[in-house]
């Protein structure tokens, strides 16, 4: 099966849209060009004149089982000014123009979601302009113009200081690094509890909640991501009012940290993917593991096991044959 694959952004000045994507776990390649104009075989005077309608862009080339095509476009958005269709920070003109080229229909929806995700967050006030265009032919640019970012570190450095970009990265994208382009859309149907519990680190009380009397057979997944995180198997009554486990089920999709609030030192649960609060890990709980998984119900959906084929975690079912 062919897991190589092709993405393609045009990102204002393609030196500075290379070195973030190299840095990138599965990524093969990144190609600086030009496409989307009408020209044959433009060369950079010709794109820069403004005349061809080609603009800058790099084509990745990444392996898709290591690397997701939505990963990509997050990289992407994180390195523009999505508000601005008149160039890219220092430089003005048609050729500097944002674009996502996609490759097939799945790269274009992925991308429609990317952009309709950023509208509603709010981190800009302007409109996204940036365009979501079907690929065409694509131009490598000239030797001197790949890998620029090592060719000529000074020029680079220098050119990236003051075109602006960075000081627009740390403005608006970093401060704004909590936004998840997959996961902020699922945030706005917690309801006001699940969402306080999970993202503001609340505890709901005990014996009324959804699931610590729960005795049927399944999983608990993070009500965020959906990510794996318990089974019924290891559910039990720990006579605290809240859903109890002994082990998680997929030790992974768990992240420790030490939490000394309510003076007191206790570890803190959250899901690796989604950084949901989970509740607490305690050692009082019965052997074999001697742990206590005390979990927020709020934090969890649960996935009876006759359903877990439908819902996309068949993986799952031997452990209830």
């Amino acid at each position: 099966m062919e897991t190589s694959k092709l993405a393609t952004f045009a990102g204002g000045c393609f030196w500075c849209m290379v070195e973030p994507f190299q840095d990138i776990d599965g990524v093969i390649t990144v190609i600086s060009g030009y496409t989307g104009g009408s020209s044959v075989n433009p060369t950079y005077e010709d794109v820069i004149s403004g005349t061809t309608g080609h603009v800058e862009a790099v084509q990745v080339t990444y392996d898709s089982e290591v690397v997701d095509y939505a990963q990509l476009l997050e990289v992407f958005w994180r390195q523009i000014d999505p508000t601005d269709n008149g160039g890219q920070f220092g430089d003005r003109g048609p050729q500097y123009a944002t674009a996502i080229f996609y490759h097939d229909e799945e790269q274009k929806q992925i991308a429609k979601k990317h952009k309709e995700e950023l509208e509603k967050s709010g981190i800009f006030k302007h409109p996204i302009v940036t365009e979501i265009l079907s690929a065409e032919k694509f131009y490598p640019a000239e030797d001197y113009h790949q890998d620029f970012h090592l060719k000529n570190a000074a020029h680079y450095k220098r050119y990236s200081n003051h075109s602006g970009r960075e000081r627009f990265i740390a403005k608006n994208w970093l401060a704004s690094e909590k936004f998840d382009f997959n996961q902020d859309s699922r945030l706005r149907d917690l309801t006001p509890h699940q969402y306080k519990v999970t993202q503001e680190k609340g505890t709901e009380a005990p014996y009324d909640n959804e699931f610590w009397d729960n005795n049927d057979e399944g999983i608990y997944v993070d009500i965020v991501s959906g990510e794996p995180l318990f089974s019924s198997h290891d559910k039990y009554d720990s006579g605290t009012g809240w859903p109890s486990f002994t082990q998680p089920l997929v030790e992974d999709n768990m992240v420790y940290k030490e939490d000394r609030q309510l003076f007191m030192k206790r570890v803190e649960v959250l899901s690796k993917s989604a950084n949901s609060h989970l509740g607490h890990v305690f050692k009082d709980g019965p052997q074999p593991s001697g742990l206590r998984y005390c979990i927020n119900s709020a934090s969890l959906r649960f996935i009876p096991q006759e359903k877990l084929g439908e819902e996309g975690y068949q993986d799952y079912e031997h452990l209830f044959r």
